[in-house]
Order: structure tokens, then C-alpha cells, then sequence
């Protein structure tokens, strides 16, 4: 045990010392929350340049409906003449907008020309504006009065409100988009965390291995001490760099946040429709903190520590032997492929189980080691039974055991093996010996 700890503290040390390991620590979060905000913030810079676009109004209806934009400018042009005229004709022109039929009998005569990629935004403005003049349209063709009065007060606005009962007998509001944004977010973590430093794990024992130092090393200290200080020092390492993250990540969110509602003003059309929604939702909802409230987050993260230590012990133990076995990085794909499979796996089937966490794909994926860690904690926020929790942690340690013990078996022969690339066969024998 005190050896394990000689090499956890070194393997630790050694790592957390290093210039790049300050340099990706610090950055990381930087880059994060640039990821967030700059995109945002570019889209609400407006270009100077304003686009003329020629409407060519056969119907002679609708030419008039359209009004100035910041970036487009709607002019008339000759009804009769033909586009290909009018382009040679108006070279000053970016786009022509052909009408040639009345649009509520034939709603496909319409067309935008140009020589460019037609903008989105220019799409999205002539679509709002012939959209909302044929419904007025359509409704005043049944010849009912008062139409537009009696639709405006007979649309409906309505929001279920979700409520959790506790144990004692309260109440509090419940989300289930938050649970599932907990999910993911835990899940995010541990998948990020047993796909890089597990992968630490096996490129400092080819490292070693490579540069014969182990040879040096296990002559005081034995190849099972070695492995599991490794496997200890890396996943502190790991520990460390997340918090840090955890907490400047936080720091540069809120501030961006505070920047951004400072601004305002910005064009929430250029954000993908789910996160308008996620973003309406959070900046409209006055009862958040009572939602949040309705979690156990104490619970929650206990779980998490839990399944983050299972989930890492399997795959760098599995990683450590994968390193012990082969002499150079392009040799390991053949044994890292499998691993890497089911990592992603098991990410693919938590996404799949927010829709449904108590489904059969969810439940099963949720017992099998492999993809437990992760998918785990896509259900924990929805309350599952306890005993689905206990079996899920008892079944993970367990395999914990089983994989320390087969690497280690693996590790205390590959370490010393060179020039040879063996196979799963020679493998097994490594493991009987």
C-alpha cells in the first residue's frame, strides 16, 4: 500500500507541475464560454451593407406589402420584364422577387433570384410577410365578422404545471427538463473523464514501457503497485483539472451572462430553436429556483462520485493493460477500438433515455458495467428505485475487481515484453501464467 502511494503522489506531482497541464487548465473554460457567447455576440453586429431586392409583382397584389429592413431594401421594378433582362439590366440588384399567380390559389408562384446564396434572413422576411397577408386574406374569404377578433380571443396559451410529492406530504415544482439537462451534464463529465485520462493512463505505460524505465522501476516495486498508483495519480490529476474547471467555467458563464443581458438586443433567430427554447424557458421562468429546489442534489452527487470512480477504475485499469501490451500508439487502436465503442455507445443510450429512463434500453444499460457510469446518471434525476441504484453500484465494483485483477495479470507480463505484437490468444496465456 505504501508503494502505491509513492507512485500516486509521483504520477500526480509530476503531471500537475507541468506547464501544460496549468496552461489547458486555464484555458479550457476560456474557450468554453467562448464557444457560448462569441457566436451570439458576432451574430448582433450588424453589416453596414444593405442589399437591394427587385420585386417583380406579375399580380401587381403584393409589391407593396414589403417595407425596408437594416439590411434589405425593396424596390419595384418594370412587371412585365422578364428576370434575365432585369439582371442585365440592374447589375446594382442582389436579388429579384418573382411573383407571377395569385398565392392563395397557387402558393408555389413565387421564386427569389439571385447570383449569390440567398440569405436565410431574406428567406425568412419574404415568408413573414406573404404568410401574414394571405391569412388575413384566407379569413376574410369566408365572410364572417369580426374574424381576426374572435381568432386573437380564442387562441390559448396553456403550460401544465408539474408537482412532486415528497415523502412528508409537501409539494414542489417539478421539471423535467431539468432533470434531464443534470442528466447530461453529469454524463457529459464522466464520459469526457474516462476517454482522456484513460487514455493518460495507457500513454504513460507505453511511455514508460517504450523508454525501458519500467524495467528500472519494477525491481522495487511491483507491477500491480505500479499500475494501481498510476491509475490512482491520473485519476487525481483528472479530479483536480475538473474542480478547476467546474468553478471557472461557472465564473465566466455568469459574467458573459451578465455582458450579454447588459447588451441586449440580440437576435435570438440566429440561436438553433432548442436552445431558444431552453433559454426562453430559463429567462422566463419565475419559479426556477423552487424547481431546483425539488432535487436532491446532495444525493445526486454522492451517486455521481460513486459511479465516477467505477466507471474510471474499469476502463484505465482496462487502459493500463492495452498500454502494457502493445510498443507504439498505432498498434493500441486494434485493442482500443472495442473500448472506445462502447464508451460512445453508452453515450448514444443516455441521450436516447431521457425520452424514456424507465424503458427497457435504459434499464439494461443502466446494470451492464460498461455503460452503468453513464447512463446511470441520465436516470438518477428522475427518482428511480433504490434497488436499481444498489444493483447498478454492486454490479460495477464488482467488475471494478474482476478488471484490476485480469490487467494487472495482462500488465506484469506486457511491460516486459518487446518487439513482439501479441494477439488475444497469447493474451489469454499471459493471464494463466
Amino acid at each position: 500500500m505504501k508503494k502505491i502511494v509513492i507512485v500516486t503522489k509521483r504520477e500526480y506531482l509530476r503531471r500537475v507541475n507541468k506547464k501544460s497541464f496549468i496552461f489547458i487548465t486555464l484555458l479550457a473554460p476560456l474557450l468554453f464560454a467562448a464557444l457560448m457567447f462569441v457566436p451570439l455576440w458576432l451574430s448582433s453586429i450588424k453589416s453596414g451593407d444593405i442589399y437591394e431586392v427587385a420585386i417583380m409583382d406579375r399580380t401587381g397584389k403584393y409589391a407593396s406589402l414589403f417595407e425596408d429592413t437594416d439590411m434589405f431594401r425593396f424596390v419595384g421594378d418594370a412587371g412585365h420584364m422578364a428576370v434575365e433582362e432585369s439582371k442585365n439590366s440592374r447589375p446594382d440588384i442582389f436579388a429579384f422577387l418573382e411573383i407571377t399567380d395569385d398565392l392563395l390559389e397557387n402558393p408555389n408562384a413565387v421564386t427569389l433570384y439571385s447570383e449569390k446564396q440567398i440569405p436565410q434572413d431574406l428567406k425568412r422576411e419574404v415568408n413573414r410577410v406573404l404568410r401574414q397577408h394571405l391569412e388575413k386574406e384566407k379569413r376574410a374569404s369566408f365572410n364572417i365578422p369580426n374574424i381576426d377578433e374572435i381568432i386573437e380571443k380564442s387562441s390559448i396559451h396553456i403550460d401544465v404545471q408539474t408537482i412532486k410529492w415528497g415523502k412528508d406530504g409537501t409539494e414542489s415544482e417539478s421539471s423535467s427538463g431539468i432533470s434531464s439537462i443534470i442528466g447530461m451534464v453529469f454524463t457529459f463529465i464522466i464520459y469526457m473523464f474516462i476517454m482522456m485520462y484513460g487514455a493518460m493512463v495507457m500513454q504513460s505505460v507505453m511511455e514508460e514501457k517504450t523508454n525501458r524505465i519500467v524495467e528500472v522501476i519494477v525491481s522495487s516495486v511491483r507491477p500491480f503497485d505500479l499500475m494501481m498508483g498510476k491509475i490512482t495519480g491520473i485519476g487525481l490529476v483528472g479530479i483536480t483539472q475538473v474542480f478547476i474547471w467546474c468553478i471557472l467555467t461557472m465564473i465566466l458563464v455568469g459574467l458573459g451572462g451578465m455582458f450579454m443581458g447588459a447588451g441586449g438586443g440580440h437576435d435570438m433567430s440566429v440561436i438553433p430553436s432548442g436552445m431558444q427554447y431552453g433559454m426562453t424557458e430559463m429567462s422566463s421562468s419565475a419559479g426556477i429556483l423552487s424547481k431546483l429546489s425539488s432535487f436532491n442534489f446532495i444525493e445526486i452527487i454522492i451517486y455521481f462520485v460513486l459511479f465516477f470512480t467505477g466507471g474510471y477504475i474499469s476502463y484505465a485499469s482496462l487502459f493500463a493493460a492495452v498500454g502494457s501490451v502493445v510498443d507504439s500508439p498505432e498498434d493500441s487502436q486494434q485493442f482500443m477500438t472495442p473500448l472506445m465503442v462502447l464508451l460512445i455507445f453508452a453515450v448514444y443510450t443516455g441521450m436516447y433515455s431521457i425520452n424514456n429512463p424507465d424503458g427497457p434500453l435504459a434499464f439494461w444499460c443502466s446494470l451492464i458495467p460498461f455503460t452503468s457510469p453513464v447512463v446511470m446518471m441520465v436516470r438518477i434525476p428522475y427518482e428511480i428505485p433504490f434497488w436499481q441504484i444498489l444493483t447498478s453500484l454492486v454490479l460495477l465494483f464488482a467488475s471494478d475487481i474482476f478488471f484490476v485483477w485480469l490487467s494487472a495479470k495482462i500488465y506484469r507480463v506486457g511491460i516486459l515484453m518487446y518487439g513482439k505484437k501479441p494477439d488475444f490468444k497469447e493474451i489469454a496465456r499471459w493471464v494463466k501464467y
